[in-house]
């Protein structure tokens, strides 16, 4: 029997059921951990997860303190830019330089892709 979302749109109940059909291929490591996204309208959030020990790793968001002291608002390409590379720099000063990208079921453009180009400008390969 399948499991009902109680999530209130139809179209982030597809998002969520793409993310899971996504999920069963993407898998995180110490070594190479997962690079998970959200998205909101005015945020953007990022983790760094270790599924076989099932811990975060990491994680940065738009609404952090040292994000807010750069930029005050969240929600456009220039600020996931941002947290891209503030993302990456902190991940290479905790070890981490490879990871998989997991973008949560949502589609490869706009805010998701700057913020994947501006990782990969940072020095993380995906």
């Amino acid at each position: 029997m399948r499991k009902r979302l109680k999530v209130k749109s139809k179209k982030e109940r597809g998002r969520i059921r793409r993310h899971q059909r996504v999920r069963k291929k993407i898998f995180g490591t110490s070594e190479v951990p997962r690079l998970c996204i959200h998205r909101t309208l005015k945020n953007m959030e990022a983790q760094l997860i270790d599924d076989i020990e099932q811990k975060t790793l990491f994680s940065l968001s738009t609404k952090s303190k040292e994000f807010r002291e750069k930029m005050p608002y969240g929600g456009n390409i220039r600020a996931a830019s941002l947290l891209g590379e503030m993302f990456a720099q902190e991940a290479k000063k905790r070890g981490t330089e490879k990871v998989v990208f997991d973008r949560a079921g949502y589609l490869y453009h706009g805010r998701v892709k700057a913020f994947a180009e501006a990782a990969r400008k940072g020095g993380l390969v995906f």
